[in-house]
């Protein structure tokens, strides 16, 4: 299925930057599990990006937690972290992230204190307040209300740090491993809500830009004007979130981009399946309903070859400022998702920077 290129100004290739404005890159990790492909196959998969990830000079990885998707494997992101931190030498690995409401926040301080035993220096902790996941499955995972969300934050932090008053009930708990903190925390928001938490907090904010409609500006404004240090972030720091396909041309990105095209259709029906093929999508018999329902997801979406992406990018960057943008690229075929981090990595830094062997 062939797309017009999206009218939204996120898309607009107008702007000829030079390569120094495009701010750090990062990637998004949700281990997607292609037809015909396995579970396990997707998560040896992870460990391949990563390397790449870290060889191509990506500042972080994040895994995102899931539940219930066959096309999606990351429901265990604490153990995935691990897991990627021990294959990899010196690129950040964290979770973008833990749906806190799903958890204690408890158990989720003493995760982060082991990882962060474990890998000093090297872990991030992006926390959300969604259920990642669709009602059943949530209610099975037996979680607390999100709207005590900002609430469970703040007994996190003070969990973590002994931060709780004499004669609060939490007062002697101790979060073990002890002798280390929680590594940087980050939240997560998708349409402005938890903006103010972040900034009033101290804490970093990552805005999901790949699946929000919102327009990201109003939150990030409000995430700014909030900021107040607090031993955590020194300064505002924001990640917006970003859905690239990039290619050795506009077409190639374009039928690489077709599997997401039909497996958001498939989302938006509660189908949760493995991602497609682009033979597959090219088979679909598209309804009028279905193709406006693409092309709303392709204006949340960069495609094109290597220097349309660029300029897309940095128009991006330069409209709200980010600091950073963590780019998830969903397609079907494993080699041609690297491929895309590659070309990005190259559009990035120019033509003739030597690569590192990854493995």
């Amino acid at each position: 299925m062939s797309l017009e290129p999206p009218s939204s100004p996120r898309s607009d290739p107008t702007s000829d930057l030079p390569f120094d404005l495009l701010p750090p890159l990062s990637v998004l990790e949700v281990a997607p599990v292609g037809a015909g492909a396995t579970a396990r196959e997707a998560l040896e998969e992870g460990v391949l990006l990563a390397r790449l990830a870290e060889a191509e000079g990506y500042r972080r990885i994040w895994v995102a937690e899931h539940h219930g998707m066959p096309s999606i494997a990351s429901s265990s992101p604490e153990i995935l972290i691990h897991h990627l931190a021990g294959q990899t030498r010196r690129i950040r690995v964290g979770a973008g992230g833990i749906m806190l409401p799903n958890h204690a926040p408890l158990r989720i301080a003493e995760a982060f204190h082991t990882l962060e035993a474990l890998h000093p220096d090297r872990i991030d902790l992006g926390l959300g307040r969604a259920p990642g996941t669709d009602p059943a499955t949530s209610r099975a995972l037996r979680p607390f209300d999100a709207e005590q969300f900002p609430e469970q934050v703040r007994e996190l932090l003070a969990l973590s740090e002994g931060g709780f008053p004499e004669g609060h009930p939490f007062a002697g708990v101790r979060v073990i491993p002890e002798g280390v903190r929680l590594p940087p925390v980050w939240i997560l928001g998708s349409s402005g809500a938890s903006a103010q938490l972040a900034g009033s907090l101290g804490l970093g904010y990552a805005f999901a830009s790949h699946f929000s409609p919102t327009p990201p500006e109003p939150a990030l404004d409000a995430y700014r004007a909030s900021f107040r240090p607090a031993g955590r972030q020194p300064a505002p720091h924001v990640i917006l979130g970003v859905s690239v396909v990039c290619a050795d041309t506009e077409a190639e990105a374009d039928r690489l981009a077709t599997s997401m095209d039909l497996g958001w259709v498939r989302l938006r029906r509660g189908q949760f399946t493995p991602l497609p093929t682009p033979e597959q999508a090219a088979a679909h018999p598209w309804t009028p309903a279905e193709r406006a329902l693409v092309r709303q997801y392709r204006d949340l979406t960069v495609v094109g070859d290597a220097e349309s992406v660029r300029r897309q990018l940095v128009a991006l960057a330069r409209r709200t400022g980010a600091d950073e943008l963590m780019v998830m690229t969903m397609v079907h075929d494993p080699e041609a998702r690297r491929h895309s981090y590659r070309l990005l990595a190259g559009a990035r830094d120019g033509v003739g920077r030597p690569r590192i062997p990854t493995g």
